[in-house]
Protein backbone atom coordinates (compact mmCIF):
# COMPACT_ATOMS: atom_id res chain seq x y z
CA UNK A 1 0.00 0.00 0.00
CA UNK A 2 1.60 3.13 -1.11
CA UNK A 3 0.55 6.63 1.04
CA UNK A 4 1.40 10.03 0.02
CA UNK A 5 1.78 12.30 2.83
CA UNK A 6 1.85 16.07 3.67
CA UNK A 7 1.63 18.09 6.51
CA UNK A 8 0.32 14.97 8.65
CA UNK A 9 -2.37 14.42 6.58
CA UNK A 10 -2.84 11.44 4.40
CA UNK A 11 -3.39 13.14 -0.04
CA UNK A 12 -3.38 9.39 -1.44
CA UNK A 13 -3.56 5.59 -0.45
CA UNK A 14 -3.64 3.22 -3.23
CA UNK A 15 -2.60 -0.45 -3.93
CA UNK A 16 -2.73 -0.17 -7.27
CA UNK A 17 0.11 2.76 -8.17
CA UNK A 18 2.26 2.45 -11.49
CA UNK A 19 5.79 3.51 -10.66
CA UNK A 20 7.59 5.13 -13.60
CA UNK A 21 10.85 6.82 -13.38
CA UNK A 22 11.05 6.25 -9.08
CA UNK A 23 7.43 7.89 -8.58
CA UNK A 24 4.76 6.49 -7.51
CA UNK A 25 1.19 7.67 -9.81
CA UNK A 26 -1.41 7.25 -7.66
CA UNK A 27 -5.15 6.42 -9.61
CA UNK A 28 -7.73 9.55 -9.52
CA UNK A 29 -10.07 7.75 -7.20
CA UNK A 30 -7.67 7.12 -4.27
CA UNK A 31 -6.30 10.76 -4.15
CA UNK A 32 -8.29 13.05 -1.82
CA UNK A 33 -9.04 16.03 -4.20
CA UNK A 34 -10.05 18.19 -1.17
CA UNK A 35 -6.30 19.16 -0.84
CA UNK A 36 -6.03 20.10 -4.30
CA UNK A 37 -5.85 23.16 -6.52
CA UNK A 38 -5.23 23.49 -9.94
CA UNK A 39 -2.00 25.25 -10.87
CA UNK A 40 -1.43 26.60 -14.29
CA UNK A 41 1.68 24.92 -14.55
CA UNK A 42 2.36 22.76 -17.76
CA UNK A 43 6.31 21.05 -18.19
CA UNK A 44 6.68 18.81 -21.27
CA UNK A 45 8.44 15.34 -20.83
CA UNK A 46 9.51 13.76 -24.67
CA UNK A 47 8.18 10.05 -24.06
CA UNK A 48 5.41 10.94 -21.50
CA UNK A 49 3.65 14.59 -22.99
CA UNK A 50 2.23 17.31 -21.03
CA UNK A 51 1.88 17.50 -17.29
CA UNK A 52 -0.33 19.86 -15.67
CA UNK A 53 0.13 20.61 -12.15
CA UNK A 54 -1.56 21.12 -8.62
CA UNK A 55 -1.31 23.00 -5.56
CA UNK A 56 -1.60 20.85 -2.19
CA UNK A 57 -3.23 23.07 0.14
CA UNK A 58 -3.37 21.40 3.95
CA UNK A 59 -4.53 24.06 6.78
CA UNK A 60 -4.12 26.92 4.86
CA UNK A 61 -0.06 26.10 4.24
CA UNK A 62 0.21 26.17 0.35
CA UNK A 63 3.00 23.61 -1.79
CA UNK A 64 2.92 24.83 -4.79
CA UNK A 65 2.66 22.35 -7.41
CA UNK A 66 3.64 19.75 -5.16
CA UNK A 67 1.31 17.07 -7.77
CA UNK A 68 1.60 16.48 -11.31
CA UNK A 69 -0.48 14.25 -13.81
CA UNK A 70 -1.18 13.73 -17.51
CA UNK A 71 -4.25 14.25 -18.43
CA UNK A 72 -3.12 13.23 -22.30
CA UNK A 73 -0.54 10.91 -22.20
CA UNK A 74 1.37 9.90 -25.33
CA UNK A 75 0.77 6.59 -25.85
CA UNK A 76 3.95 5.07 -24.35
CA UNK A 77 2.44 6.57 -21.16
CA UNK A 78 -1.16 6.01 -21.59
CA UNK A 79 -1.70 3.47 -18.54
CA UNK A 80 -0.75 6.78 -16.35
CA UNK A 81 -3.51 9.09 -17.74
CA UNK A 82 -5.15 11.00 -15.18
CA UNK A 83 -2.88 9.42 -12.14
CA UNK A 84 -1.10 11.59 -9.67
CA UNK A 85 2.58 11.75 -8.74
CA UNK A 86 4.39 14.14 -5.95
CA UNK A 87 7.13 15.75 -5.11
CA UNK A 88 8.35 18.88 -3.48
CA UNK A 89 8.28 17.27 0.53
CA UNK A 90 5.02 15.33 -0.23
CA UNK A 91 6.07 11.82 1.32
CA UNK A 92 5.22 8.64 -0.44
CA UNK A 93 5.62 5.62 1.67
CA UNK A 94 5.15 2.17 0.15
Amino acid sequence: MAKAIWNGVVLAESKNTVVIEGNHYFPPDTVNMNYFKPSDTHTTCPWKGVASYYTVVVDGQENKDAAWYYPDPKPAAKEIKGYIAFWRGVKVES
